[in-house]
């Protein structure tokens, strides 16, 4: 059986850079594990890098520390390409991006703290879940 698709949403990467002591940190620790396999556009990461880098005094990271992580980030994920566009399907337009490249990577699941903003994606064959139910599906809490 192959491991699970993801896509992470942008405010559990936040979340990861924020504190060494949740789900969400735990999660990016695993990237390289096998247990899954984590996906990742261009524009994901640009989104990425603009929202750390307008709080990198709150993260206690500078900005060099901020591109080896986007690197190794890169390095360790599926880089998948967009070629359509579903928008506006969700209630929140910034979460389009997220459902698109889910769709397009034929993910099994969006990793997000914000799990009402992605109703609906079940219709793609998605799950939503928080990084916590996400490492409790691996068997990892």
């Amino acid at each position: 059986m192959a491991p699970p698709r993801i896509v992470i949403d942008t405010n559990v990467f936040i979340a990861a850079l924020r504190s060494r002591r949740g789900a969400s940190y735990r999660l990016f620790l695993m990237l390289d594990s096998g247990l899954f396999e984590t996906l990742i556009s261009m524009s994901l990461i640009l989104e990425y890098e603009a929202v750390a880098s307008r709080m990198l005094s709150e993260i206690a990271l500078d900005a060099e520390d901020l591109e080896a992580i986007l690197d190794y980030i890169c390095t360790v994920s599926f880089t998948q390409s967009v070629y359509f566009s579903w928008r506006p399907y969700l209630q929140d337009p910034a979460d389009d991006m997220i459902l698109e490249l889910a769709v397009a990577g034929q993910c099994d699941v969006i990793i997000t703290f914000n799990r009402r903003h992605f109703q609906g994606v079940e219709r793609f064959g998605l799950g939503v879940l928080t990084p916590k139910q996400f490492l409790g599906l691996l068997g990892e809490t």
